[in-house]
């Protein structure tokens, strides 16, 4: 998704795209404007009720699977497998003398490792520029010094954290491994290891009887601990450099398999339903209780009421800001004249034909244009004069509504308060 979107097109433009210039969202259809801030309060509300259900039913799912950190470690370590081979032979290859094949091996992995950071940094820019200008500008080595600065910041950024620090940046400098202690407790389902089946610890060959041999299920190949991205021994207890990837479960089973013993040695469940017994049961008793019925329900309703929102928007926006020229003014025939700046801002993807009118007042009515053009997925800044008899209001500021709709779509209306100002002397 990350490095596909910014090149799909959705009505001759780019389908997403963040112009931070133009102050403008463009998602698929969708156009948000600042006013649309509201939107991304909904979006935080959704995205921490996320966090806090998917880490009180299964810890810490985010670092596991999603979190960028560990997308890009996995990238780069399957970049490095391909070029230096699998772990013995990586081993073997930094422990070698300086040669032409060592030089070779490792200067085709850190080329490809900047390749693909580099790419990662203009997939980024490419949210919030063109990214098909983006690239055209840097076949022709004419791109912003901006742009150039930011794909470098966020490709040596990918390159030195999953290249090098990798799980340095998970405990040490990750702040959601320090805080998620307050939404994990002993009912969530985190990865275990059982030390009632697998204690005591021993290597065997594949015919031999554990049971006679005084040992548990554990064949003690340390498998496990390879694999892991931060380097710990699950088979001590639960530790909070455990980002809940898996990978131990994953090679604890194969080596299951290969044995002849069940799975399940390592695996997915809660503290309190291990020291029960570990039954499937006493299992989902566990892991849904009250507290994640009330995170689900909080952000089903968040994610209902955004997305009804956004659904049943009023395809334009009218913002109505009084001229600060003048209060009012007296004009030909008596008549009082207030002046208005109206933004009119439509999010519609092809142009509108904006009708205006006025009320709130007897006889009250617009002198300026009555119908304004504005093109698709733009705003348009208008002046605005409306004028009114003298004596159809009190002194002082009267509250008047400007009515608004489009010729393509008479059935949506807007209206926008606004205050007409009479002067205290009429004659």
């Amino acid at each position: 998704m990350f490095y596909g979107l910014p090149w799909l097109s959705w009505n001759s433009r780019q389908a997403v795209l963040f112009d931070l210039a133009a102050r403008k969202f463009q998602i698929f259809g969708l156009i948000l404007n600042p006013q649309d801030f509201i939107y991304l309060t909904g979006l935080l509300v959704i995205s921490a009720m996320s966090l806090f259900l998917f880490t009180t039913v299964a810890g810490r799912l985010w670092c596991g699977y999603a979190c960028p950190q560990t997308v890009y470690t996995e990238i780069f370590l399957w970049i490095e497998r391909v070029i230096e081979g699998d772990r013995g032979k990586r081993m073997k290859l930094d422990k070698a003398d300086f040669s032409g094949k060592k030089f070779r091996l490792k200067l085709a992995k850190h080329s490809a490792w900047l390749l693909f950071s580099l790419w990662t940094g203009l997939t980024f820019v490419g949210y919030f520029t063109p990214i098909r200008d983006l690239v055209g500008q840097l076949f022709s080595f004419s791109m912003a010094g901006s742009q150039i600065f930011w794909i470098l910041f966020y490709g040596f950024a990918t390159y030195g954290n999953a290249g090098f620090l990798r799980e340095q940046v998970c405990k040490y400098m990750c702040p959601y491994a320090r805080f998620q202690g307050v939404m994990v407790d002993s009912d969530t389902l985190v990865i275990t290891y059982d030390p009632d089946r697998g204690d005591p610890r021993g290597s065997r060959s594949r015919k031999a009887d554990p049971d006679k041999m005084g040992l548990g299920d554990c064949v003690d190949c340390s498998l496990c601990v390879q694999v892991c991205p931060t380097g710990i021994d699950i088979r001590d207890g639960q530790q909070y450099e455990c980002i809940g990837c898996a990978a131990c479960i994953d090679v604890c089973d194969q080596v299951m398999d290969k044995v002849g013993y069940p799975r399940g040695l390592i695996r997915y469940d809660t503290l309190n339903n291990m020291q029960e017994g570990g039954s499937t049961e006493g299992l989902w008793r566990r892991v849904l209780r009250p507290r994640v019925f009330l995170y689900a329900t909080i952000l089903l309703v968040a994610t209902v009421a955004l997305l009804t929102s956004i659904a049943t928007q009023v395809p334009f926006k009218v913002d109505v800001i009084r001229d600060r020229g003048s209060l009012s003014r007296e004009v030909k025939n008596g008549l009082i004249e207030n002046v208005y700046r109206m933004m009119i801002i439509n999010n519609a993807e092809e142009p509108r034909t904006f009708i205006l009118a006025v009320d709130g007042l007897p006889g009250v009515s617009i002198d300026s244009e009555h119908e304004v053009e504005v093109g698709g997925g733009t705003h348009r800044l208008v002046a605005v004069r409306v004028r009114a008899e003298p004596d159809t209001g009190e002194v002082g500021s009267n509250t008047i509504q400007f009515v608004l709709h489009t010729q393509q779509d008479p059935d949506v209306i807007r209206r926008e308060k606004a205050s007409f100002f009479m002067p205290r002397n009429r004659n």
